[in-house]
């Protein structure tokens, strides 16, 4: 086991903060498996990359021998996380939970040991909860101290609505604190208050309160926005190992080394190393490789991650793909451009009448996908590598 000072160094590996400030060491220093809970919402079917910086944080603390406890909110589900939204977010049905869950049972063992996680469900001890015990929850908050949130605060003072029940989803997350007894509560920068609710309702209910880690929010593809399916800038966990490893090697050659910090299972002694070899002119190119070889290999097999980089380097590489693609802007009218006038925009063809020709004739692809789909549509605040015909190439930032 190692020391102190080597576990805080590994555990806070990537993290944004961690509060009270010297809370995890005097955590550490009880001698015993800490009981670190991370919830999830099931609002849709399928993980991506994004979600698995907080899995892995997870996995970092479960291989140093801490009780993890994986929480799907089916209950807090229903009631929809208002987090960082500016408009009352849509709660899912029953059902709609039901089969999301099921499907991040099976996702989360690629990086997690099975055996030695612990999967509740926040509708065994919500759902037993009656009206009464509900109103007791909500008296020990006020309005005042909600409105202190930010993304309720910009509501508030921009005239929006906000719904009474989002009030409730705080309390019902920081509930689960209480009724795991968690000594650690993982969450993203965005679920800050939530964590410190829980820190608070622990102490109201007479328990230690839980340490706060937060994550950083993991940039998407173009390197801007928070990856997000909604923003077609994500990698899912389920996507092909080929569309996974060509999407991983579109990324910047600077937010490489942000995925490698939060997503990579090296040591960072070993991302050191490799930072120094690039700088001392290895190219760059290569050390995405083994970026990409690794997070396919994780969700897929070795083989697969194998086969995935020899197909990228066939019709890249061998196709005579630039080393030095330049980079484009393109605005779009409201938050949306259709492919051809995409290209058309960034200097890929003369004309839509040109783009939907290429289209026809399978020589237009979007980061080495083939696009067959003359109308669609593609979202703002991605970024992909755009091909026409064997030669033109650009990496285009859709505003």
């Amino acid at each position: 086991m190692p020391g102190i000072k080597e576990q805080i160094s590994e555990l806070t590996r990537g993290a944004d903060e961690v509060l009270p400030e010297g809370g995890l060491e005097a955590k550490l220093k009880e001698g015993r498996p800490l009981v670190v809970k991370a919830g999830f919402d099931p609002t849709a079917p399928d993980l991506h990359i994004g979600h698995t910086v907080l899995i892995n944080k997870m996995r970092q603390f479960q291989q140093l021998g801490h009780d993890v406890v994986f929480l799907i909110g089916d209950f807090t589900g229903m009631i929809g996380d208002p987090s960082g939204k500016n408009a009352t977010r849509p709660p899912l049905t029953a059902e709609e939970i039901k089969a999301n869950a099921a499907t991040y049972e099976k996702q989360i063992f690629k990086i997690l040991d099975e055996k030695k996680t612990r999967v509740e469900f926040n509708s065994s001890w919500m759902g037993k909860m009656d009206a009464a015990g509900l109103i007791k929850l909500a008296a020990r908050h006020t309005v005042a101290r909600m409105l202190e949130r930010d993304d309720f605060n910009k509501r508030y003072t921009g005239g929006q609505s906000i719904s009474i029940h989002e009030f409730l989803y705080p309390l019902v997350q920081g509930y689960d604190s209480v009724a795991l007894k968690a000594d650690v509560e993982l969450g993203g920068t965005d679920q800050k208050f939530n964590l410190l609710v829980g820190r608070q309702l622990q102490q109201d209910y007479g328990q230690k309160p839980q340490i706060v880690m937060t994550t950083p929010l993991l940039e998407g593809l173009d390197g801007v926005q928070k990856m997000s399916k909604s923003l077609g800038n994500y990698v899912g966990i389920t996507d092909a190992p080929d569309n996974m490893f060509g999407k991983i090697m579109s990324i910047s050659d600077e937010l490489m080394w942000r995925y490698f910090e939060v997503l990579s299972f090296r040591s960072l002694d070993s991302i050191q190393s490799l930072k120094k070899a690039v700088a001392d002119g290895m190219n760059p190119r290569d050390a995405k490789f083994e970026l990409s070889e690794e997070i396919v290999a994780r969700f897929h097999s070795s083989n697969d991650a194998q086969a995935a980089k020899r197909e990228f380097v066939s019709r890249f590489q061998q196709g005579a793909m630039p080393e030095e693609i330049p980079e484009v802007t393109v605005e779009s009218d409201d938050g949306s451009l259709g492919i051809g006038h995409l290209l058309v925009n960034a200097g890929l063809v003369g004309s839509t009448s040109d783009a939907f020709r290429m289209i026809q004739q399978g020589a237009v692809k979007i980061d080495g996908q083939k696009v067959e789909d003359r109308s669609l549509t593609v979202t703002a605040g991605t970024t992909h590598v755009y091909q026409v015909g064997k030669r033109k190439f650009a990496r285009v930032s859709l505003t």
